[in-house]
């Protein structure tokens, strides 16, 4: 059928093809698997935001611009006798199924935590049918922001049961950690500061985790907090006839207290960055 899923995927592969054919746009054809490197991860933040925003329309469109990266990468390898988008979907559709015995065959797992352990062991014994050696830590790409991959590699290493046993303990590591980046700073090492600074994140993101928060997204949320509570200073600031590069310390302290003042009480539940 013309409006089926397959045929609308059938027609974005022509697309694709005439866009890097004889007579196709010009951009597209100059275009290099490590060119595309940049516009793979922007789509990919890009359908994270719209996700947040809670817009159905925005985020149909940005799976759309992802699903294209995906298919452009595709399109570059079979013009390099490489491999096709058939065999990324062979691939995937085999592996699917086959780490998902509970479905497509006769085991049974109780709930989604034994789910999840069951896939990784296949993923083991896959790596190990295949003469490798799979780390419990293999899978977490190193590009990934450093808040984002610390958290996956703690997820990582609890599923093998290399874990606090509890938040509490986990804050207690914290505490300790800010003992160390104290006495770091207080002999002015800047090595062991930057060393110290690193242990303390990694602390806190543990504790994000067993508190069932994705360490990111805290961030992210408390550098928007920044920016909105900033920008409305500057807007005070314009509005009394200066800009923030004439105001005094004190001054900005004081705008910043008044922005603050401004919004309702749980917004002002911390203070980003003052």
């Amino acid at each position: 059928m013309a409006d089926s899923p397959g045929a609308r995927f059938e027609s974005l592969l022509s697309i694709m093809a005439r866009l890097r054919g004889d007579g196709g746009c010009p951009w597209d054809r100059a275009q290099t698997r490590e060119s595309l490197k940049p516009y793979l991860i922007e789509e990919a933040y890009e359908v994270v935001q719209a996700i947040d925003e809670g817009s159905r329309e925005h985020l149909v469109e940005e799976l759309g611009d992802l699903l294209f990266q995906v298919v452009f990468h595709c399109q570059v390898a079979a013009e390099r006798g490489e491999f096709t988008i058939a065999d990324v979907l062979e691939g995937l559709s085999d592996k699917m199924t086959r780490r998902h015995p509970h479905v497509f065959g006769n085991r049974v797992v109780a709930d989604a935590r034994e789910a999840l352990a069951q896939w990784e062991r296949i993923k083991q014994d896959e790596s190990t049918d295949a003469g490798g050696s799979r780390s419990a830590l293999d899978g977490v790409p190193q590009m990934l922001p450093a808040l984002l991959r610390a958290q996956r590699l703690q997820v990582k290493a609890a599923r093998v049961g290399f874990d606090w046993g509890a938040w509490q303990e986990a804050w207690k590591k914290v505490r300790e950690e800010v003992t160390e980046v104290d006495e770091a700073l207080a002999r002015g090492e800047s090595r062991r500061v930057e060393d110290e600074l690193g242990d303390l994140l990694f602390s806190m993101v543990n504790v994000a985790r067993l508190q069932g928060v994705d360490a990111e997204d805290c961030l992210r949320r408390a550098a928007d907090k920044f920016t909105r509570r900033f920008k409305e200073v500057e807007a005070d600031m314009r509005a009394g006839g200066r800009t923030v590069n004439e105001a005094s310390a004190e001054d900005l302290d004081r705008a910043w207290e008044a922005v603050k003042a401004r919004e309702p009480r749980d917004s002002r539940a911390s203070e980003p960055g003052r």
